[in-house]
């Protein structure tokens, strides 16, 4: 009997929901951020007034360490499904809401529209929550940082997907007034409901991430008490939050750098360069996915730290169109540092895994700080688009110093 062997969980079908939502994630995080130039014009705001799209979006993950506490008290399921139900809820206030409201200013319609994308956010974040501890633990935790790079791959195909339907479908034609806006947040909120109440009848697997690492290992580990305790997990949300000026800094800038340079007009619109971007990270995530198989995770970070930072600089050396497919070719290396740095700070912690995915989710505020911070560069007259688009390099610095120093602070090995 001693010679049995253990049979391994066939997490296949877990796998393919979690996949699934990170592919709606990513496409509702994208469509949002494609909207800031059209809400713009239809809103009449300055760079810094439409950054605020980004600020009431990444803002819900401020609430994510007491998200990650209520994940790690009702399981992976309830979240996954609180989650969805919250999008669709902030989806159909978002119509209702602006629906009613057309005759007001539009300063009080796009007050309306920011608290509906916040409420969407907070779904967001949940589902965020689940995703990416869940597929650390859906299999050995040597393979955690492929299955999350494929994961995100998956993600970033929802991020290149989007633009495309923002400018084809969403906006292709229409002008930029506020009756334009929540039609299609309609239909995805239906979606999303739909989503949520399938799932409902569906059976996942609870996994308790300590007795799964004592069988994976044959060893039985010892844990601090509280995640509090360990410092690469804190280092770790500081890396998602400016991981997140890394990558929306292009995006967010793209529009300013188009009006700061009257000669780009004749390319097109900097929404019709959106997909090229996020295209770059999905392409740049699955061969991550297929790289990690051979490479060390922190080798893979630091050179794609180094590599986007370049792309980046290049920009600044090139001219013309020249200069913008450089920041966008930035995307192929920006692809793989979300799941790497996150991958990073969920080493070693057994129990706490649910709760530190909190912490490191908290990290995300940096897309609503940031990016605002970057806008408010960009309309003072002394500073501009330029000055904005440096500060990426002091993100860049971080990460790398988080990828090869910050995350192995207190680990066993």
């Amino acid at each position: 009997m001693d010679n049995i062997q253990r049979k391994t969980p066939n997490y296949t079908f877990a796998l393919i929901v979690v996949f699934a939502v990170l592919f709606l994630i990513g496409f509702i995080t994208t469509m949002n951020n494609s909207m800031i130039d059209f809400c713009k014009k239809a809103f009449n705001l300055k760079d810094a007034q439409g950054q605020l799209v980004n600020t009431a979006f990444y803002g819900a993950y401020a609430l994510s360490i007491p998200f990650g506490l209520l994940m790690n008290k009702i399981g992976y399921k309830k979240t996954l499904l609180l989650g969805l139900a919250v999008v669709g809820l902030g989806f159909i206030i978002n119509y209702l809401g602006i629906s009613s409201m057309l005759g007001m200013s539009t300063s009080v319609i796009y007050s309306v529209f920011l608290g509906s994308m916040f409420i969407v956010a907070l779904g967001i974040v949940m589902l965020q929550l689940v995703a990416n501890p869940y597929v650390m633990v859906l299999g050995s935790p040597e393979k955690g940082a492929f299955r999350m790079t494929l994961a995100n791959a998956l993600n970033s195909a929802a991020t290149t997907v989007a633009p495309v339907f923002i400018t084809y479908v969403i906006i292709a034609g229409k002008v930029p007034t506020p009756d334009a806006v929540p039609g299609p947040y309609l239909g995805l909120g239906i979606f999303t409901l739909i989503l949520c109440a399938v799932l409902f009848f569906l059976k996942l697997p609870n996994i308790n991430e300590g007795e799964q690492a004592e069988e994976l290992t044959g060893e039985k580990k010892e844990y601090k008490d509280t995640v509090f305790q360990y410092p690469h997990v804190w280092l770790g949300m500081l890396g998602i939050f400016f991981y997140m000026g890394i990558e929306l800094g292009v995006p967010s800038m793209l529009p300013a750098y188009f009006k700061s340079n009257t000669e780009l007009a004749q390319y097109g619109s900097p929404t019709d360069f959106l997909p090229y971007y996020w295209g770059c990270m999905m392409v740049g995530r699955f061969a991550g996915a297929i790289i990690l198989n051979k490479f060390k995770p922190r080798k893979i970070l630091s050179v794609c730290l180094v590599c986007g930072a370049l792309c980046v600089a290049s920009s600044f050396a090139l001219s013309g169109i020249a200069s913008v497919y450089a920041m966008l070719a930035a995307g192929l290396f920006h692809s793989v540092m979300w799941p790497l740095v996150f991958n990073l700070g969920l080493q070693e912690l057994g129990p706490h895994t649910k709760a530190a995915s909190g912490i490191i989710n908290l990290g995300v505020v940096g897309g609503a700080t940031l990016p605002l911070l970057m806008g408010f560069i960009v309309d003072s007259p002394a500073l501009g688009v330029g000055c904005a688009v440096a500060m990426m390099f002091v993100y860049y610095v971080y990460v790398f110093w988080f990828c090869n120093f910050g995350s192995k602070i207190g680990l066993s090995k």
